[in-house]
């Protein structure tokens, strides 16, 4: 996952990712799919969006792959140039129920006893249940908020309105599953079932490593 707030002066740059950043992406060796994504203000969840930050979900063949993408390619020194602010974390999928565009994540981790954990929700959102949705949203994004073991938070999302999705790190599983089974969230889990508000859907859990760079003026690694 990597996440930047484009510059002032780079704002045409960074708009032109949405349009013909994806090209660039399909030239990188080793990338099997990959998700340019838009996030949301103050890199919350809701309907109103960030102007300048944006996001790449990438899945790569191997890890090699992966650190050559981020040390060494063009597309990810373009986003480092252009951004006041640049993250970035590996992720090993331990756990992944549904899809992302007919894609199910490869699960190549064993499920930590310990340690951080980091997690991705994300959801096709059926055209006529997006009200319903969206009234709910205010609501799981305080309990995020304020959530024990929460370190970390983003609202992303490859389409307006209906294609959403929440990246999270977590002190722990405990800390994760306490979240995930209680309050707003668990209400909108369980409404989501029961209204069919989704055409597709995904929710993976990782283990995170080498997260680095600096994202709402906090800085990892």
């Amino acid at each position: 996952m990597v996440l930047a707030d484009i510059a002032p002066g780079s704002r045409a740059w960074g708009y032109g990712r949405f349009v013909i950043g994806r090209f660039d992406l399909y030239r990188v060796p080793g990338l099997r799919f990959f998700k340019v994504l838009g996030i949301g203000y103050e890199s919350g969840f809701g309907l109103r969006p960030s102007l300048s930050r944006q996001g790449l979900f990438c899945v790569f063949d191997d890890e090699p792959a992966a650190d050559a993408f981020l040390g060494d390619s063009s597309v990810a020194a373009s986003y480092r140039s252009h951004a006041s602010e640049f993250f970035s974390v590996k992720l090993r999928a331990f756990s992944c129920r549904g899809s992302w565009a007919g894609m199910s994540l490869p699960v190549n981790a064993q499920a930590p006893t310990h340690g951080p954990i980091a997690a991705l929700t994300r959801a096709s959102i059926r055209l006529p249940k997006a009200a319903a949705f969206w009234r709910q949203a205010p609501l799981t994004q305080r309990s995020l908020d304020g959530a024990p073991g929460c370190l970390f938070s983003a609202g992303v999302g490859e389409a307006p309105l209906l294609r959403q999705a929440t990246f999270t790190m977590w002190d722990s599983v405990a800390h994760m599953d306490a979240y995930a089974r209680s309050g707003a969230h668990l209400a909108a889990i369980k409404a989501a079932q029961r209204h069919d508000y989704f055409s597709e859907s995904m929710f993976a859990r990782f283990v995170p490593s080498g997260a680095q760079g600096t994202w709402l003026g906090r800085r990892y690694g």
